[in-house]
């Protein structure tokens, strides 16, 4: 039984997206709530892997992917004319 408490927390509540009291998917939600879906999804893509590369076995790997959608936003935004 407490194998499976286990296995429901590392879906529900994964050590590697908490900080503290802080988890990052209420963060996201918060960060994205009246974003455009395009926008909302680079930017919880870019909050979810740069509030966890540290924890991770390969860092730089979520950094990298971090920019890809960092790249991505730009793309997005400068295809609606926003400019620097």
């Amino acid at each position: 039984m407490a194998s499976d408490k286990r296995d429901m927390d590392t879906v529900n509540h994964p050590e590697h997206y908490r900080h503290g009291e802080y988890e990052t998917l209420a963060y996201i939600f918060a960060v994205t709530e009246n974003l455009p879906g395009d926008e909302a999804v680079c930017v919880s893509q870019i909050l979810k892997y740069t509030s966890r590369y540290n924890k991770k076995k390969k860092p730089l790997e979520d950094i990298k992917k971090a920019r890809f959608y960092a790249d991505k936003l730009i793309e997005r935004l400068q295809k609606k004319g926003v400019e620097l």
